[in-house]
């Protein structure tokens, strides 16, 4: 039997589940918001990260993320979302912060839960 190369592509962040067959059902869960992407398993570790860390370089640091990349994710987050979901404030003497909103904890806590949901129904069908 030839082997397949796998070109070194890593899915870690999808769900998916292995039946005896050897065959991976997998699939990627995220939330859209007219047809822009609000919420996905990045996005969500991001938001807790920052939650943890008070920080969006920290969080971004953590990820291996450039502090650009998530600086861009959280602008956009905060555009779709119907109120912020990252409160934040740059430098100056104390240096800046950013911490969740109570919408943001209930947006990723959103997330997860479908995202769990999902992975229940995947492990049923397979």
């Amino acid at each position: 039997m030839t082997k397949i190369p796998d070109f070194g592509v890593k899915h870690v962040s999808r769900s998916g589940v292995q039946p005896e067959s050897g065959i991976v059902v997998r699939t990627k869960v995220w939330l859209e918001k007219d047809g822009k992407l609000l919420m996905g398993w990045g996005r969500a570790t991001l938001l807790d990260r920052i939650d943890q860390l008070g920080s969006i370089s920290a969080a971004a640091k953590s990820m291996n993320l450039t502090y650009r990349n998530a600086w861009l994710w959280v602008e956009a987050m905060n555009r779709l979302a119907r109120v912020p979901l990252v409160e934040k404030s740059s430098g100056g003497a104390l240096g800046g912060y950013a911490r969740l909103t109570e919408e943001g904890r209930k947006v990723v806590a959103e997330y997860k839960e479908k995202r769990a949901r999902f992975q229940e129904l995947l492990k049923q069908i397979t």
